[in-house]
């Protein structure tokens, strides 16, 4: 039937104008599974898990059907694979009858390793008590150890310390070595910036009590005087001049050896005959001395062989004999004598109690600090050819600062001031806001000439220390 205007035919037979609608495209059911808890674990999160590109499970934890609103969904778990196949999934399915869907099955997919038979392993998170079956799948164990760079800041890197062949972190269990551990200690000691390395020869010397164009001169003078008496006594028999210059000669000899002997007690008396200071009508910049009780900073020592602890001062010393045919312990070792071999000592900055007034004062001897210590020292051991294997911790000493344990006579004198010892500190006195400060000298000061004792003036130079020997003496507890 002709017509300009458009018709079609209906299903029921009956016919309409217009054109027959277009079949519209069903929407697809979109279904979302309830997200459980997740307790902050990112691996279990969603998109965030993403972020981490971590092999995470979606959808339902542990035996929980996945809630899908069509019969025969699957519900897909996605579980931890080896890096060797990357994020490639194994399926496999296990049937089984959803009570309410008139015997229409649900097939639930998970995913994981295969076997050989191409059936999905089972793994156990423990074991299992009269040999029951599980009917679920428990995946446990950390996951693989790679993880990309997150910018978190963490504790640590994922894989610190050495690793074995197979890549994965050594274990060390068990003490280490004690000579080890005494040679990390000493390292870690001497390259502390916090901590004054005293490796120098300090104390009284009379090379520096007398000066170098001094001793030139001297020695100048008795040279002439030894060359015009010997010409006098050739050319007119007159031995006076020379008489005159060995006499003078064996009086200046005899007081150098009388300084050489016992200068350092000279220093010793000229600190105790000092007078403590009141730190409370000091003045800045003031020399003064100081007697108190010793505080440790925020960085105590430990002495090196008798491992005393909480010291703000230690000292170690190695001195070995050189008899006719021995070996030199240093360059300047002469026969017959005891020459140091090795030496270590440190300070560092300390709080001292003053007994005048109470007052409390930081005393800077570390970060470097030009420190003269006057510290006795206790002999600690004395070894021989014949004894040398007696004490085992004195073989380990060495072995942890490569010193040979040869044929010698050695001897070990050990120092320290420990927290709670009385100590006597000369120095400068500094006020820094709130802040009391004994601080070095810019100068070094002069003891001067002590004519009873017939002792010569001696340099101290920086922070003067005197302790007494604390080895058995009780020290006050802090």
């Amino acid at each position: 039937m002709g017509s300009r205007f458009p018709s079609h035919q209906l299903s029921n037979g009956l016919y309409v104008s217009g054109r027959p609608e277009q079949p519209k495209e069903k929407a697809p059911v979109i279904c979302s599974s309830a997200m459980p808890y997740i307790g902050g674990d990112i691996k279990k999160s969603g998109e965030l898990g993403k972020m981490f590109d971590l092999h995470r499970k979606s959808g339902q934890l542990g035996n929980q059907p996945s809630r899908n609103t069509s019969f025969g969904g699957a519900g897909n778990n996605s579980g931890p694979v080896s890096n060797a196949v990357g994020r490639s999934n194994y399926s496999g399915s296990i049937s089984s009858a959803v009570p309410g869907t008139g015997g229409s099955s649900r097939t639930k997919s998970n995913s994981g390793p295969l076997n050989k038979h191409g059936e999905p392993t089972k793994r156990s998170s423990g074991p299992q008590s009269g040999g029951v079956t599980p009917m679920a799948r428990q995946n446990s164990g950390p996951l693989p150890p790679i993880l990309p760079t997150t910018g978190l800041i963490t504790s640590g890197p994922i894989t610190s310390g050495q690793l074995n062949s197979s890549g994965a972190q050594r274990k060390v269990s068990g003490p280490l070595d004690s000579s080890v551990s005494m040679k990390m200690r000493a390292t870690s000691f001497a390259h502390n910036p916090a901590v004054t390395n005293l490796n120098v020869g300090g104390g009284y010397s009379i090379k520096g009590s007398i000066p170098t164009t001094i001793i030139w001169l001297v020695g100048l003078l008795f040279l002439v005087g030894f060359v015009a008496g010997g010409f006098i006594l050739a050319a007119i028999h007159n031995p006076i001049l020379l008489i005159v210059v060995v006499v003078i000669f064996g009086f200046v000899a005899a007081l150098v050896t009388w300084n050489i002997c016992w200068g350092t007690k000279g220093v010793i008396g000229f600190i105790s005959r000092y007078p403590d200071a009141d730190l409370r009508t000091a003045k800045d910049g003031e020399y003064v001395k100081v007697t108190g009780v010793v505080t440790c900073g925020n960085l105590p020592l430990e002495s090196s062989f008798q491992r005393v602890p909480r010291c703000v001062y230690t000292s170690t010393c190695l001195y070995e004999y050189r008899g006719w045919d021995s070996k030199a312990a240093n360059t300047t070792h002469r026969r017959f004598t005891w020459g140091l071999r090795s030496m270590e000592r440190h300070a560092v900055d300390f709080y001292i109690s003053d007994f005048q007034s109470g007052l409390r004062a930081l005393v800077r001897t570390g970060s470097g600090a030009r420190v003269t210590p006057y510290v006795d020292e206790s002999v600690v051991i004395d070894i021989n050819p014949d004894n040398k294997d007696m004490s085992p911790e004195f073989l380990r000493w060495l072995r942890g600062r490569n010193l040979s344990s040869d044929d010698r006579i050695m001897r070990l004198k050990e120092g320290y001031i420990k927290e709670g010892s009385t100590v006597s500190v000369m120095g400068v006195v500094q006020r820094n806001e709130n802040v009391l400060m004994i601080v070095p000298p810019a100068e070094p000061i002069s003891t001067g000439c002590q004519w009873a004792k017939c002792i010569l003036p001696a340099s101290l130079e920086g922070l003067v220390l005197r302790c007494e020997d604390t080895s058995d003496l009780d020290v006050i507890p802090v």
